[in-house]
């Protein structure tokens, strides 16, 4: 039997006793689990494959329903017998349900969630100017949104047009849509295209969700431009799945509710501040308190160098200690769940503030210069704390997303800190 074009038929469909979940190539990141576990009381489980194996798991009777991600929203298509018109037009299946007569039915619930983005947003694309970055399968759903939403225009580069030349043809963009993996994790950083080139943007929107905030949404943010990442998308899309799955209609208040769900207990608690501040305590503190691992970058320096950090600058310079220093700070900040504390001086080298920002609250501990320590400090024995606040302190309030003032007893700074995280 020729597996690429002949659909299957299931003599028996599946009960509900047996699993959902999702199909896909690398799915070690999914927040997928975490979702469907709030849409329902259903057994949800991942299942890796190699794209030799999709097509005999497709027609098996292994699964009640599922969700399928990349690389093969494609690739399943050929094994179902029934494609849902939306499905067709976008030419890709996130979602493979059965019928009552065993049939297995394709649909794609990507644009369902693109358009929930969008209302997230509070943006309408009716008589804008839009451009699409890339054109693959997330290309698609964007693209027949936008049609459907009436923009007046709607430029798709591809990747190999995406030159500044082309670039520069099209500043009078209103709206960017980034259907691309640049920026994503593990290469976070990076951006698809400077912000430069549309000084008439009014909202920017990137599928990736990981980072929560790429370098574009971060450029976006600093231009006082409405931004959005994809993580709206990705519960939305599951929410309306859930109801393919089980035939049933799930409040649209969910979507909110799950992705402020996964945003609390997915991003990172970044502490900043002057040296001997009270990062460290105030960090320990919290993480016994919301039962996050604790990280602390000096300790991750000492550790990664096999010197303490007067030694390292004594020995090898300001220098090299910042570039271990940035080392640690990228490796621990593009993680999720944790409790970070940083050196004084981290978040004022350039690019750093925007590593400690993507995946992270910010919050600023201010204290009295009079009580900060300086022993083993070597830029705070300098004696010149006052200057350097002076040049530091403007750019943490640049990069924070809260001040939280330390006072000298660490329940009452604790305090203040959880009326801030709201825990």
């Amino acid at each position: 039997m020729d597996m690429t074009t002949k659909p299957c038929t299931l003599a028996q469909p599946c009960t509900l006793a047996k699993p959902c979940g999702l199909i896909g190539g690398k799915l070690g990141h999914s927040y997928s689990p975490v979702i469907h576990a709030d849409l329902g009381d259903y057994e949800y489980r991942l299942w890796e494959l190699e794209e030799e194996q999709v097509g005999a798991f497709v027609r098996s009777d292994a699964y009640r329903a599922m969700n399928v991600t990349i690389p093969y929203k494609k690739t399943v298509m050929p094994y179902l017998d029934i494609i849902t018109p939306e499905a067709e037009r976008i030419g890709a299946v996130n979602t493979i349900t059965r019928t009552p007569d065993g049939k297995l039915r394709g649909d794609n619930t990507d644009y369902y969630g693109f358009l929930q983005m969008l209302r997230g947003l509070h943006l309408t694309l009716t008589g804008k100017k839009v451009m699409i970055l890339g054109a693959g399968g997330a290309s698609a759903t964007a693209q027949a949104v936008t049609m459907d939403q009436g923009a007046a225009e709607m430029r798709v580069i591809a990747h190999a047009d995406n030159t500044p030349e082309t670039m520069a043809k099209y500043t009078d963009t209103q709206v960017l849509i980034n259907c691309t993996p640049v920026g994503m994790y593990p290469k976070n950083g990076v951006s698809p295209v400077s912000l430069d080139y549309f000084p008439h943007l009014e909202g920017v929107l990137d599928m990736i969700y990981n980072p929560a905030k790429t370098r574009l949404l971060l450029d976006a943010q600093e231009r006082g431009i409405p931004s959005i990442n994809g993580l709206v998308m990705l519960v939305a899309q599951a929410k309306r799945a859930s109801e393919l799955f089980f035939d049933t209609t799930i409040d649209d208040s969910v979507i909110p509710a799950i992705t402020d769900k996964i945003v609390r207990s997915s991003r990172n608690i970044v502490l900043i501040g002057m040296p001997g501040c009270g990062k460290s305590t105030l960090g320990k503190a919290l993480a016994e308190i919301t039962g996050r691992p604790f990280a602390d970058t000096d300790d991750m320096i000492v550790e990664r160098a096999g010197r303490s950090i007067p030694d390292i600058f004594a020995e090898d310079g300001e220098k090299c200690f910042r570039q271990i220093e940035r080392d640690c700070v990228a490796k621990i900040c593009a993680e999720h769940g944790m409790v970070i504390a940083t050196g004084g001086g981290a978040p004022v080298q350039p690019g750093n503030g925007d590593l400690l920002r993507q995946n992270s609250l910010v919050l600023y501990l201010r204290r009295d210069l009079s009580a900060l320590p300086t022993d083993g400090r070597p830029l705070s024995q300098s004696g010149k704390l006052a200057e350097m606040e002076k040049v530091r302190g403007p750019i943490y309030k640049q990069i924070c997303d809260a001040e939280i003032v330390v006072d000298d007893d660490i329940a009452v700074t604790l305090a203040r800190a959880k009326e801030v995280l709201g825990i």
